[in-house]
């Protein structure tokens, strides 16, 4: 059949079994939304920026499992998709942005509304073009799909010149090409050696990265943790894949990850490294990072195999294939005197949450107890971001959406709609802090205009609270730049956006008002006051081996 390329997108679009586009439209890619107009089997989601939507695509895409599909017009409506596509190339999260441009005959003349936008994405996306023949329109698009989801997923953006979304071809349909798990990387003999090192220990660990949550290896990681009796730690981005209610689990490793964990990596013997890549807020100090022990690392990436911290033994391929292959070989240890000496370590380290007044502790514990555990939780970077990974327990991957690679401010509120849309059974929140929350308050609109029901926690603080703390221990208290006591009532904001807004600034104001926020059909903010100077523990200093991790009761201990 003939068609003309803005068809050819939508077909393209239903072919992959996109059924929501997040997006702002504009002038080179008004063909492709009268398009969208005439198919309303393709559901869109008008942001209020377009870095909302590449947020919004972000969340759907983690939330989901999907493809996260967004759309922008050329010049400035694409590069605002910039800060979204690089905050999903470093997470790994597979999106397809969707830009237009002007018509070939314009490009390379300044033209209005111009600029290269395939050229600017190119080192953060995994696959970034621009078409300027129709004809290729359609293999283009299938095979950014393909590239987004396969081996390690991505962003991939497919930039389209003007005149190509009105040229007509010829369009045959076809299936979407199936993408499964890398296997082929995966050897027997690297299997044979990773299972007769796991074998051989006798104090093991183990260590949960993001691509645990992309591979969904829970089930697998689960019967492995049963097997050896062994501790289980997390990184921020494999928050989930491990059930947080299980006594193996002793909390997140790295800067801001219990002292248990941190510590447990120098008293290991073997530390197993499940789809992690051993980032810098994991390991401050590569080469001391758990140096006593052995590391055998699953990655599906070859680049991260030794990148960051130097390991033992690698197994390269899909985590969730690669443990399925390993675990009938693998025998069962109960390694009593180690799991003793974890538990006492857990019990050493746990501390007490104050309930007398409104810290952020406080509101992640709440949320937990008042959802059930059941929420699907979306952070923007800092603090706050910190204080969910610690104080809620998550126990299903897909459940904890964040900016851990590029720690994008603003990224929380966009990524929250786009995880509500594409799970609707869950109960999204989104925590926030001021800092963050200025910087992309208006998709609170976007949310009200979809009646979706997502409930943003700011943690208001009146700082940007991680930057004064930092400034508080290494900067001398010299707080340049970090004090936000200006006069922004985010209750009012929210209640003009068309949403409903509370100010809280107590542990019953903030239970009543979250009480009512799971009731409200639209998006809710809560605007929770607590103290400027409360700080996130444990910590390691940046560039710190893990072993000197503290806490306030350390702090107070040296300052005297």
């Amino acid at each position: 059949m003939r068609l003309n390329g803005s068809q050819i997108v939508i077909k393209c679009l239903e072919e992959q079994g996109v059924d929501t586009v997040f997006g702002y439209p504009g002038g080179c890619i008004l063909n492709i939304y009268d398009e969208l107009y005439k198919n309303p089997g393709i559901k869109h989601i008008l942001t209020s920026h377009e870095q909302g939507a590449s947020h919004a695509a972000d969340g759907y895409a983690r939330a989901t499992g999907k493809v996260g599909v967004c759309m922008a017009t050329s010049g400035p409506g694409a590069t605002n998709l910039v800060t979204g596509i690089a905050t999903a190339m470093m997470d790994s999260v597979p999106i397809v942005a969707i830009t237009a441009n002007v018509g070939v005959g314009m490009l390379g003349k300044d033209s209005f509304q111009e600029v290269d936008i395939a050229g600017v994405c190119m080192p953060i996306t995994k696959y970034s073009t621009i078409v300027k023949d129709v004809k290729k329109l359609a293999d283009t698009l299938r095979r950014a799909f393909v590239i987004a989801k396969s081996g390690r997923p991505g962003p991939v953006l497919v930039d389209i010149t003007k005149d190509v979304t009105a040229a007509m071809c010829e369009y045959e349909p076809k299936k979407a090409a199936e993408v499964l798990p890398q296997t082929e990387t995966i050897e027997d003999d690297a299997l044979a050696l990773g299972v007769e090192m796991i074998n051989d220990s006798k104090r093991p660990m183990i260590m949960v990265g993001g691509g645990c949550v992309i591979s969904d290896a829970a089930c697998e990681i689960a019967e492995l943790a049963e097997k050896l009796n062994a501790p289980v730690t997390d990184t921020l981005m494999g928050q989930g894949a491990f059930d947080q209610t299980k006594d193996q689990y002793v909390g997140m490793i790295g800067m801001h990850g219990t002292k248990a964990a941190n510590f447990l990596t120098y008293d290991c013997d073997l530390l197993i490294a499940l789809g992690t890549r051993f980032s810098d807020r994991v390991a401050g100090s590569p080469s001391n990072f758990a140096k006593q022990a052995a590391i055998l690392q699953i990655d599906i990436d070859a680049a991260e195999i030794d990148k960051n911290v130097m390991t033992s033994h690698a197994i390269i391929g899909d985590v969730k294939e690669a443990l399925k292959r390993m675990l009938p070989d693998i025998k069962e240890q109960r390694n009593e005197k180690w799991i003793a000496e974890v538990a006492e370590k857990k019990a050493a380290f746990t501390e007490e949450i104050p309930h007398d007044h409104l810290t952020g502790p406080y509101i992640m514990e709440k949320i937990y107890d008042l959802t059930n555990g059941g929420a699907l939780i979306t952070t923007d970077v800092g603090q706050h971001q910190m204080w969910a990974a610690q104080h809620y327990k998550y126990t299903q991957v897909r459940t904890f959406l964040s900016s851990g690679g590029l720690g994008t401010m603003g990224y929380g509120l966009g990524a929250s709609i786009g995880a509500q849309i594409g799970r609707p059974d869950k109960r999204v929140i989104n925590i926030t802090g001021d800092g963050c929350f200025r910087m992309n308050m208006n998709e609170i609109a976007t949310a009200a205009r979809n009646n979706t029901p997502v409930i943003t926690v700011v943690i208001n603080n009146h700082v940007l609270g991680m930057v004064r703390q930092w400034q508080t221990l290494f900067y001398g208290q010299r707080y340049s730049a970090t004090v936000l006591k200006d006069k922004a009532d985010f209750a009012k904001v929210a209640d003009a956006l068309g949403g409903k807004g509370y100010t809280v600034t107590t542990p019953e104001e903030f239970d009543n008002a979250f009480s009512e926020a799971l009731k409200a059909d639209g998006p809710v903010v809560l605007d929770c006051w607590i103290d400027s100077d409360e700080k996130v523990f444990p910590m390691v200093p940046g560039g710190k081996p893990n072993s000197e991790s503290f806490d306030a009761k350390d702090l107070a201990e040296r300052q005297g």
